[in-house]
């Protein structure tokens, strides 16, 4: 098996209560598919690592984890508020999706596996020393962190979610072996008001920063126009040795808390393209987690489980049915296939520049910001 599922039930209580967009059964519902789909049959599955609060530290401050664990309001850290309650086992529940990322990691790096998923992870807003963004620790920053100290030459970091991958942004700002790479809503718009075109690296890291900020009401075609006019050729120059991806899916057009119109179909276009470049630039070597999503019932189960079949080699077919066993689970509302019935097709930004585009005046900023720091030329 070339593909590892790290889980275990204890990813399925990070809980904010019955009131929040950040549902657990964005985890229970994806197991559930995925299990009666057969594609948990194709892929190792281990439990996260034991919590290590020296591993929490190469990316959070002890004074942070300390309030956490203390899990009470806290506003000098961001807990208490409506976005980031407090709840019973915070810091243990919140470490564990940490811990489970930092595995997958350490499976692809020792090349114990060529892919591995935590799809109870992708907590991509978490700050240091903040919880921000329904996150409370950074999984993915810690799991690059950890790629680095234990020899790893280089990360392409690649962001889909629909808001703005800010906290693994700013905590490897500086640095050069890291590029962070974000394709989102405009945070004109959209929380948490940062990753415009012009946030491109810190000192000595220039260009290793990569945002794309698009327009409300962005389709398929559109935004893989964005992805494949940027993402390919910022990774080639930054040659990774591993792939380290977030894959919200909240930038489905039936997600309640952004503006972005995509498919399931052009979602999965994504994660297919993000497998691609993995095995063109890393010799496989690809870690993936989940993130946002909100429509718990309809899109995210479908999105991860997609996404948990390209990581076991053997993607779905978008016709497949829904299992009735698992539609009986949801309600009367859940989807019959595994497609929103949308062709994932797209015309090249290379074949010709519209001036009048939002979403193409967007990619060009963002060429323009990156590309001549990379050596590139952002003209077509």
């Amino acid at each position: 098996m070339i593909g590892l599922l790290v889980f275990s039930d204890d990813l399925t209580k990070y809980d904010f209560g019955s009131d929040h967009p950040m549902a657990p059964g964005r985890v229970t519902n994806t197991i559930s598919l995925a299990r009666q789909l057969g594609v948990l049959d194709r892929l190792r599955i281990v439990p996260p690592r034991e919590i290590d609060l020296e591993l929490l530290q190469t990316v959070h401050t002890p004074d942070y984890i300390a309030a956490v664990q203390r899990a009470e309001p806290d506003y000098r850290y961001g807990l208490g508020t409506s976005d980031n309650p407090v709840f019973p086992e915070m810091h243990e529940i919140a470490a564990w999706v940490t811990m489970a990322s930092a595995e997958a990691a350490r499976r692809v790096w020792t090349g114990d596996v060529q892919r591995a998923c935590n799809i109870s992870g992708g907590l991509h807003h978490a700050m240091p020393s903040a919880t921000s963004g329904f996150c409370v620790y950074n999984d993915v920053a810690v799991a690059i962190r950890w790629l680095l100290d234990n020899g790893c030459d280089r990360v392409g970091y690649v962001d889909v979610d629909v808001h703005h991958g800010d906290g693994v942004q700013a905590i490897f700002y500086d640095e050069p072996r890291v590029m962070t790479i974000s394709l989102h809503e405009t945070p004109a718009y959209l929380f948490p008001g940062t990753g415009f075109p012009n946030e491109i690296g810190g000192r000595g890291a220039e260009g290793t920063a990569v945002n794309v900020a698009l327009p409300p009401g962005t389709t398929d075609a559109d935004w893989l126009r964005a992805f494949h006019a940027v993402v390919p050729q910022v990774l080639r120059v930054h040659k990774p040795t591993v792939l380290v991806t977030q894959h919200g899916c909240d930038s489905h057009r039936q997600d309640p808390l952004a503006d972005l119109n995509l498919s399931l179909d052009g979602q999965r276009a994504s994660y297919l393209a993000l497998a691609s470049l993995a095995d063109e630039l890393c010799a496989g070597r690809w870690v993936s987690t989940g993130g946002g999503g909100y429509s718990v019932r309809n899109v995210v189960p479908r999105a991860w489980t997609h996404l948990l079949a390209i990581v076991s080699g053997q993607p779905v077919d978008p016709s497949t049915p829904v299992p009735a066993s698992w539609r009986a689970e949801i309600g009367e509302s859940a989807p019959l296939t595994m497609s929103d019935g949308n062709d994932a097709g797209f015309r090249p930004f290379e074949s010709g520049f519209t001036p009048h585009s939002r979403v193409d005046q967007a990619i060009l900023a963002t060429r323009q910001a990156v590309f001549p720091e990379l050596g590139l030329d952002p003209s077509l």
